[in-house]
């Protein structure tokens, strides 16, 4: 409670050196590094904190998908008391991925379903069809829950994730998707940094066999989370 009320605060207030400034950044480095975006951290911090890009050649995309994130996660706050929906997560698809080249793709139809099959991590996932059918059937299972848990979340995330319901920008909704449960939960959120991308990967690929691989991961990502928590909102 004491999390979600700080970064809605904060979020409005705009002031920096606090957790909502420093979750903005770490946030947007780590979950678009996993996909390969070559901006370090101290790059990410300075187009959120100026405005600007680095004195050096960047992948255009890779600074846009930066922003984009900033304005994805303020936009999870402001509907932290929605119900999670298919146009929810269309939305949050959208967002990160608007004004990127994958837009002027006609066939990437962002902030919609895929058109053409896709795979993660040498994984088949659902195909283009069956994504509605699927996003409806896990959406219903997961609303129907009471006293949601962090285990619920993790294997929400497994199953979106296995489904991959868009062309590009998955793994970044599906996190930021984990982040908001937890925090309309009452439940620490977390971050899954770069650093535990491999552990993370295999948690998703062994998720059937061990679930516990990729729940301790997150766990591990819930600690770190932790002590930023601890730094800013400790007394």
């Amino acid at each position: 409670m004491e999390v979600k009320k700080a970064l809605l605060e904060q979020k409005e207030t705009r002031l920096k050196g606090n957790i909502y400034h420093n979750t903005q950044i770490i946030f947007s480095y780590n979950t678009n590094r996993i996909e390969g975006s070559e901006l370090t951290e101290e790059e990410v911090r300075l187009i959120f904190e100026t405005n600007s890009t680095p004195d050096k050649t960047v992948n255009v995309d890779d600074v846009i998908e930066a922003t984009n994130h900033f304005r994805m996660f303020d936009f999870m706050l402001e509907t932290l008391d929605d119900m999670l929906t298919e146009e929810l997560i269309k939305e949050f698809q959208q967002l990160l991925k608007r004004g990127t080249s994958d837009e002027r793709r006609e066939w990437f139809n962002i902030g919609e379903y895929k058109l053409l099959a896709n795979e993660v991590g040498g994984t088949i996932t659902t195909s283009p069809k069956k994504v509605p059918e699927e996003m409806k059937s896990l959406l219903k299972w997961y609303n129907s829950l009471k006293d949601i848990t962090l285990e619920q979340i993790v294997e929400f995330h497994y199953k979106f994730e296995k489904i991959h319901p868009f062309q590009d920008g998955n793994g970044r909704v599906g996190r930021i998707i984990m982040f908001r449960e937890c925090l309309k939960n009452n439940i620490m959120p977390f971050i899954i940094e770069d650093d535990n991308k491999y552990y993370y990967y295999r948690g998703l690929k062994e998720y059937t066999q061990e679930p516990g691989y990729l729940l301790e991961t997150c766990l591990n990502s819930q600690d770190n989370y932790l002590k930023l928590v601890e730094i800013f909102l400790t007394e």
